[in-house]
């Protein structure tokens, strides 16, 4: 059975990779991507909320060019 993806998990897990860097540019932290609004609702957010912050992270990616 293949695994899940990160964003339809349950729980669903959380981004961060443990580089927490605001970017003043972006304004996304430049380990996760996730805006601080994002950080700080987490932990007490619903499924909902964290499946559709992971579905923009991609988008967010391709945006600033990540090699």
């Amino acid at each position: 059975m293949k695994p899940a993806t990160p964003e339809f998990a349950t729980p669903v897990p959380s981004p961060c990779v443990s580089l927490c860097k605001m970017n003043r540019d972006t304004g996304f932290c430049e380990g996760c991507l996730r805006t601080i609004d994002e950080i700080v609702a987490w932990s007490k957010a619903d499924d909902d909320f964290k499946r559709a912050v992971w579905a923009r992270l991609p988008a967010r990616e391709q945006s600033i060019g990540f090699d």
